[in-house]
């Protein structure tokens, strides 16, 4: 029986899932690849790691499902967002990819806004221009490293990019490409207004396709580097955010997902680019064809929980490991012991900066109302618990600005824990179901890919029949949720008496690193 591939190249590694037409999994694999911080709050990664993990990852996924080349009968592309790959004219990688979670751009975010207008670049891309778009980091190597500029001749996002190299074709599609603030999100193409202010020639950028489209076909030398069987088409995928929702059956307004991935997401599916008046949600364009999405983004959802296993656990998580035990199931079974709330502790998750509801690369994480009762149990579920309520804020927006809130689907491996689901149910106060596939972006990229070759109809229909939810956790009794609404509060409270701090200490850091 044909089979279906979908690559996701990820931040901390890239996984490669093979499916059958019935959406179950078949064999999958993850190759990791590094990530450096050159200076505070910067973010890189060398895209040949990419290209390396991708042939290790999915010859080992093809090798454990057990599937020859030609049974592949198409590819899906997912990837992180915003990142961006310059290349010269003999198409060579000229400096290391600059990552969604970088912040070194806020000036070049300010300069762009005022070169092409703040209504208009709302009204072209549904969104402010943010630190971790595209955009501004062409802009910054312009401005900082104009010796890089000069020689640029394309710029890709990373899925992109392994296209390019699986392919040899430029391309990318209208999910990713809602990201640059660079594209026309309503129209679904690129702005040739926002181009022309920031003097940037539209034949640096690739193609774009819809989602599900073919966009091209391996290579000889993509097949050698893979394993592929040259010809096979590759559909344009989606970003992680907008495959990941199709993975979860997010392709119909009042579908709504929340992944608890290194990032947290809340997005839900429209019928049109529906805004929010204060610009604290992105709209792009869905992976779904003639759809949009709304989402939210916490930018350190699960990677507040590594950072604290490996920071403040450190010495648990490694005796766990030496047991055969998984350290977040031994953090998380911590968590559970604690009270809720945490005794007054309350833990802001802006370890990265923020994007919702508050924009701000300056914002740090913080432990607030630390006492000499608290203990490990109650950092943990601090942590748990702050996430949870930085994601309520991005539902809480989305009911705001008149979106049906339906079925909630959780996904990513925060969403493993029967702890961490409960929590978050009862901090959100809805039912939170879990779809039986937990490949991720993986698998909503096959699903694109099953669509662009007939093996569906139509995304929706992929989604009906390859996706079945199993694992309901319901709201826990009212008298827990109403003490969480108490700490919500307090959360909520504690941003807004520390934004100036924050810019205070970015501005010291920044003459001290200087």
């Amino acid at each position: 029986m044909p089979c279906l591939l979908g690559i996701d190249v990820g931040t901390t590694g890239t996984k490669a899932l093979v499916i059958g037409e019935d959406g179950r999994a078949r064999g999958s694999a993850t190759a990791d690849h590094p990530l450096t911080t050159p200076r505070p709050g910067w973010a890189e990664q060398d895209p040949e790691e990419w290209w390396r993990a991708t042939g290790a990852a999915v010859r080992a996924a093809c090798e454990r499902a057990a599937v020859a080349p030609e049974s592949i009968a198409g590819v899906g592309l997912s990837g992180q967002m915003h990142g961006s790959v310059f290349l010269d004219e003999s198409h060579r990688v000229l400096r290391p990819a600059i990552l969604w979670c970088d912040q070194r751009t806020a000036p070049q975010c300010e300069r762009i806004t005022e070169a092409v207008g703040r209504d208009r670049v709302i009204a072209i891309t549904c969104n402010p221009v943010l630190t971790g778009f595209t955009a501004p980091k062409i802009v910054w190597v312009k401005e900082n490293q104009p010796e890089v500029y000069a020689r640029v001749r394309r710029v890709l996002l990373p899925k992109d990019y392994i296209r390019f190299r699986l392919t040899g074709e430029f391309a990318t599609e209208v999910s990713d490409a809602s990201g640059t603030s660079l594209f026309d999100v309503p129209r679904r193409r690129w702005s040739g207004e926002i181009l022309a202010a920031l003097g940037i020639p539209e034949e640096w950028l690739p193609r774009v396709y819809e989602s599900s489209e073919v966009s091209g076909r391996v290579s000889a030398a993509g097949a050698a580097k893979t394993g592929l069987k040259e010809g096979t088409p590759v559909v344009g995928g989606g970003g992680d955010q907008a495959a990941g929702a199709v993975g979860n059956g997010i392709a119909a307004s009042g579908a709504v997902s929340i992944s608890l991935g290194t990032s947290g997401v809340v997005l839900a599916c429209a019928d049109a680019p529906v805004m929010d008046p204060e610009l604290r949600t992105h709209t792009f364009c869905h992976a779904v064809p003639g759809k949009w999405h709304v989402m939210g983004v916490v930018l350190s959802a699960g990677g507040s929980l590594r950072w604290y296993r490996d920071v403040v656990a450190a010495a648990d998580a490694d005796r766990a490991r030496r047991q055969g035990v998984d350290p977040y199931e031994l953090i998380t079974a911590g968590a559970a012991r604690a009270p809720i709330g945490s005794e007054g502790l309350l833990f802001l998750p802006y370890l990265t900066g923020e994007r919702t509801p508050y924009p701000d690369p300056d914002a740090r994480g913080v432990f607030f109302g630390l006492s000499l009762r608290h203990d490990r149990r109650h950092l943990a579920r601090a942590v748990i618990e702050g996430v949870s309520f930085a994601l309520r804020d991005s539902l809480e927006i989305l009911r705001e600005i008149g979106l049906t809130i339906g079925e909630v689907r959780v996904s990513g491996g925060g969403a493993r824990s029967e702890v961490w689901r409960g929590i978050l149910s009862a901090v959100l106060n809805v039912p939170l179901s879990q779809a039986a596939a937990e490949e991720g972006p993986a698998f909503g990229a096959a699903l694109l890919a099953g669509v662009g070759v007939g093996t569906y109809p139509s995304v929706p229909e992929a989604c009906a029949r390859a996706i079945a939810a199993r694992r309901v956790t319901e709201p826990p009794p009212p008298q827990r949720v109403r003490a969480y609404e108490e700490h919500y509060r307090l959360y909520r409270g504690l941003y807004p008496q520390l934004r100036g701090l924050f810019r205070q200490t970015a501005s010291v850091v920044g003459k001290g690193s200087a």
